[in-house]
């Protein structure tokens, strides 16, 4: 080790000595490389990662002297002519530890990963996601979680995304539904980012049985991301896992049970937590140059982008809260960059500019589908009177859905009232908003980073009920009217997730805190071990917001696929159609894909409306005649469905037009043009 390296003022005979209190901390360059924390760390957000030991070390090895390996321990215990003699203590010290063989460091490895405090928390993430979104896993190839319309649609997209990039990847975002509308993979968020998942499984069973693991899943990564971000700003384990908990199960996420683009909303979390860490920054100890890395701030912005690719439907708030974020930092150092010459360092200079023109290009790539979708059906965008009946009032905030185990059924009546329960059911949970007020007054934050959290927490509130608050003249709809793409938005209540992040790192402020004070209190007895009431008393908020989570989410069964879904060729149309039945046919079709007319997605294209319109008289001449012109071959008609439908009777009608053939398919009619 050079004397440049050691970072002390210790040198070899003859070397330049160096003027001391130079060292490492002086030199932005060198403490990156050397990712050393410093003394005052210990009980940071990454102070037990494995990461951290080899910084320690390296710190630790920088306060030896310069010419350790010339004057130090091999000399001693051999020693030279012409040199010093050994020291006759020595055979009074420790013996060496023995050298470990390969096989032995393999087996260490492994055990401190197994041990390390992210892979306990994953594990327990998991463990807990399974047991809390019960009875999910029970029957996963046959039921799906709160209804069978938009989970059956996001099962296809799933399927989708995998077939068609092992098949035809230029084809993606030209699906087989819609028929003949091209782009139909944008007309709803697409949840790109599981297209892996989707390459594993052919059918209709193994889309059901992928989409119960993802959703599993989503809610696994929502609670560790959270867990991650809270321990990265400071807080303690416990509190860590209480922002998890109440993030990943806050009640009013039960009514998004049916949509995974926003139950996947873990990569917020767990990309700020990275990007955090990158830069050498928490909110209870502030910027620690010797904490920077790059490669973390890198792999933020990758899990970014990857959480973008899930949709925009909460993407996008993502990327300005990205955008707005990068510029204050911009800003900030302009304003002192006098008192730190180079805040950051090369490397995590270029790991932001890398990462954030990765992040910005798939962002790019994802609009181009969209904007093009937005130009060909300008029925597509939404308007402030959608804005307005999907809005809800400030009543919505303290509002379980019917989903909620605990309140689901105190709450009838509240829901009543509301125009569109479903995304106006906005409780985070009640034990959250308690242990979040309690951290305003008593927290391990500083008082003036409680201050920007509760001043979050009103600003999303406000933002969340749309055009509600004062009509939203100075909240949403200046974001509807000058932000690219913020007009096609239709549910201002998820807005919501982002309050309950932040009444989370409230909450894990007054638990880390309240932990510290048992500590405390723990040390004063004798023999200094807290007892056991005092050990359950830290956990009892995690246990009040799990609690609080608790679902009575119904599992109903997926409608098994006709027998004619796996013969019938396309382009074909199958009958009834509408908004809520097509989404099941959308699934059936994960056997062979063909092209179909039906879909179902967040608004309707005047072709779909067209088609459903000229064969309610179907079979017609004139409805065959207009079905062939636009290319259907096959026409499959659900013969159980009809009943309530513009289509009811249609198979008691004569067939007119010349060419028509009728056959009995199972359960259906195919009718062959």
């Amino acid at each position: 080790m050079t004397t440049e390296q050691s970072g002390t003022t210790g040198h070899r005979p003859g070397a330049e000595p160096r003027p001391a209190g130079t060292g490492a901390q002086n030199r932005p360059d060198e403490t990156e490389k050397a990712g050393a924390p410093s003394s005052d760390e210990a009980g940071s957000a990454g102070g037990s990662s494995v990461e951290d030991d080899a910084a320690a070390k390296a710190a630790e090895a920088r306060d030896e002297p310069a010419d350790n390996t010339a004057e130090g321990g091999d000399k001693s215990a051999t020693g030279t002519a012409g040199d010093e003699p050994a020291d006759p203590w020595s055979a009074f010290g420790p013996a060496p530890e023995p050298a470990l063989g390969r096989a032995r460091r393999a087996v260490r490895t492994v055990g401190r990963f197994l041990a390390h405090e992210w892979t306990l928390a994953a594990v327990a993430a998991l463990a807990l996601a399974a047991a809390m979104t019960w009875p999910t896993l029970r029957y996963p190839r046959h039921t799906l979680p709160q209804d069978y319309w938009d989970p059956s649609l996001q099962a296809w997209q799933m399927a989708w995304s995998g077939h068609i990039l092992r098949t035809d990847p230029a084809m993606l975002w030209h699906a087989n539904t819609f028929y003949p509308e091209n782009w139909s993979f944008a007309f709803s968020d697409t949840l790109l980012g599981y297209a892996p998942a989707g390459l594993i499984g052919v059918g209709p069973e193994h889309a059901v049985l992928r989409y119960n693991i993802m959703f599993v899943l989503a809610h696994a990564l929502a609670a560790f991301g959270a867990y991650v971000l809270a321990r990265q700003l400071g807080a303690g384990r416990i509190g860590g896992a209480v922002a998890g908990a109440s993030f990943a199960y806050a009640p009013w996420l039960l009514a998004q049970a049916g949509h995974l683009h926003i139950i996947s909303n873990g990569g917020i979390p767990l990309a700020l937590a990275m990007l955090a860490r990158g830069h050498g920054w928490s909110l209870r100890y502030g910027y620690r140059p010797r904490r920077r890395h790059a490669g973390w701030a890198f792999a933020g912005w990758l899990v970014a982008a990857w959480q973008l690719s899930l949709g925009f439907g909460i993407g996008l708030p993502f990327a300005y809260m990205l955008a707005g974020t990068g510029l204050v930092a911009v800003v900030l150092w302009f304003v002192r960059r006098r008192r730190v010459r180079r805040p950051f360092g090369r490397r995590l200079f270029l790991a932001d500019v890398f990462g954030g023109l990765a992040f910005a290009a798939v962002g790019a790539a994802l609009a181009v589908p969209y904007f093009r979708v937005a130009e060909l059906h300008p029925n597509a965008e939404r308007t402030l009177g959608d804005i307005g009946l999907y809005s809800p009032p400030a009543s919505g905030f303290f509002t379980a859905p019917a989903e909620s185990r605990v309140w689901g059924g105190l709450h009838e009546g509240a829901r009543a009232v509301l125009p569109w329960h479903p995304e106006m059911t906005l409780l985070p949970g009640f034990v959250l908003y308690a242990l979040a007020a309690g951290g305003l007054f008593f927290s391990v934050w500083r008082v003036r980073h409680r201050i920007f959290l509760l001043a979050g927490v009103l600003v999303t509130m406000a933002l969340a009920m749309g055009t509600r608050f004062f009509g939203g003249r100075f909240t949403y709809v200046p974001l509807f009217d000058y932000l690219p793409g913020w007009s096609g938005l239709r549910t201002p209540g998820r807005m919501m997730l982002w309050t309950t992040l932040l009444l989370g790192l409230l909450a894990a402020g007054a638990v880390t805190a309240f932990c510290m004070r048992v500590r405390e209190l723990a040390a004063e007895r004798v023999p200094p071990w807290p007892g056991p009431w005092l050990r359950l008393a830290t956990l009892l908020p995690l246990a009040l917001v799990l609690v609080e989570g608790l679902n009575a989410t119904p599992q109903p069964v997926v409608p098994l696929q006709p027998a004619a879904m796996r013969t019938v060729d396309g382009p074909m149309l199958v009958l009834p159609s509408s908004q809520n039945l097509d989404q099941p046919v959308m699934l059936w079709s994960t056997d062979r894909f063909q092209p179909m007319v039906n879909g179902g997605s967040g608004f309707t294209p005047r072709s779909q409306a067209q088609i459903r319109e000229a064969t309610v008289s179907f079979p017609d001449y004139a409805s065959v005649d207009y079905l062939r012109q636009i290319g259907v071959k096959n026409v499959v008609v659900l013969r159980d469905e009809l009943a309530g439908t513009p289509w009811e009777g249609m198979l008691d009608r004569p067939v007119d037009a010349p060419g028509v053939t009728r056959e009995q398919v199972g359960e259906a009619v195919v009718f062959r043009l």
